[in-house]
């Protein structure tokens, strides 16, 4: 079963790596053909767009250095593993787009009070659609990718791409619209759109930017586990009675894709060790099927009936099998 989990540990890791690795390709191209066509044709929102893309080719290459390291098994320096790696890529990450963000603004501003012409829009265009069309494609790959192999920096990476999608297509319309009101409305100044859209682009970053903050760092505060799993967590151990009595005092906590479950669990206390040991692993295998690269400690302690507060809650028995116990273990009513 080990070789089986490690074989499967490596493709996923070869995945998150090919993937990251096709995300600075895109990136790097991408942002390369609009800074010369937003200098070329001296569109600020263009230019801010090349910012843009270079801030997503530095959260891919922080995706792809954090991918490959988060996939290192455990060491004697990193009994846990490496899995926050991932965390501090995202936060990296989504600070990155905050300051890019701001100077997107800061242009775009100085743009407004001393506007200057825009020329050849049409490639401006071209290059938008392009950019639409090769980020929207990269990052549904990375969005798929993430989700599967629960990589919180591939699917941070995905969301500087799809917010570079919308963007892009901000920045289009909005080239379109000076292009299209230079012919039908040539009195009218309309300058103003080029440096307008680009503030639009920014506020949509920042947005952007502070869901990533939040997903990113909540993870560093070693945040429980969403309810959704925890609670599939409890109906597992729940549907293990009569064999278990209860359970209580559960922790859990995540680390890039790497899971960590806590809780101690009430048994028959004329159980054997070795049918505990049987049990806990029962429920160890069942956990990790769900719930892959998850590491899970279960605490076994047997059950006297008496059912104190901190166990009362997650009680299996029935109060005639609880009173059962209590007098098998010569307690009274």
């Amino acid at each position: 079963m080990s070789g089986y989990l490690q074989h499967q540990n490596d493709a996923t890791q070869k995945k998150k790596i090919s993937v990251a690795r096709l995300s600075i390709i895109s990136n790097t191209t991408l942002m390369i053909s609009k800074l010369i066509a937003g200098i070329f044709i001296g569109s600020v929102a263009i230019i801010s767009e090349a910012i843009h893309s270079g801030v997503d080719l530095l959260a891919a290459l922080i995706a792809f250095v954090a991918v490959r390291t988060s996939g290192k098994p455990a060491d004697t320096e990193h009994p846990f593993g490496h899995g926050k790696v991932e965390n501090i890529s995202g936060t990296i990450e989504a600070l990155l787009i905050f300051l890019a963000a701001g100077w997107i603004i800061y242009e775009a501003v100085k743009k407004l009070i001393h506007p200057t012409p825009i020329q050849g829009i049409g490639w401006g265009i071209g290059v938008m659609l392009f950019s639409s069309v090769i980020n929207w494609i990269v990052s549904h790959r990375l969005f798929v990718i993430g989700n599967e192999t629960d990589s919180i920096a591939l699917q941070a990476d995905g969301w500087h791409l799809r917010t570079d999608v919308y963007t892009s297509a901000g920045v289009l319309l909005s080239l379109l619209a000076v292009w299209m009101g230079g012919h039908f409305f040539p009195s009218r100044n309309l300058l103003w759109i080029d440096p307008a859209a680009a503030i639009i682009v920014a506020l949509i970053i920042l947005h952007t930017a502070y869901r990533l903050t939040l997903k990113s760092a909540r993870d560093l505060l070693d945040e429980k586990l969403p309810e959704e799993e925890e609670s599939y967590i409890s109906e597992l151990i729940a549907s293990m009675y009569p064999r278990v009595h209860g359970f209580h005092k559960m922790r859990s906590r995540k680390a890039g894709s790497d899971r960590f479950i806590e809780f101690h669990m009430k048994v028959e206390p004329t159980m054997t060790v070795e049918a505990s040991h049987d049990l806990s692993h029962d429920i160890k295998d069942r956990i990790v099927e769900e719930f892959p690269r998850s590491s899970i400690t279960i605490h076994v302690e047997p059950c006297d009936g008496r059912c104190e507060q901190d166990c009362r809650e997650s009680c299996l028995l029935t109060n005639q099998e609880r009173e059962a116990v209590r007098h098998k273990m010569g307690y009274k009513k």
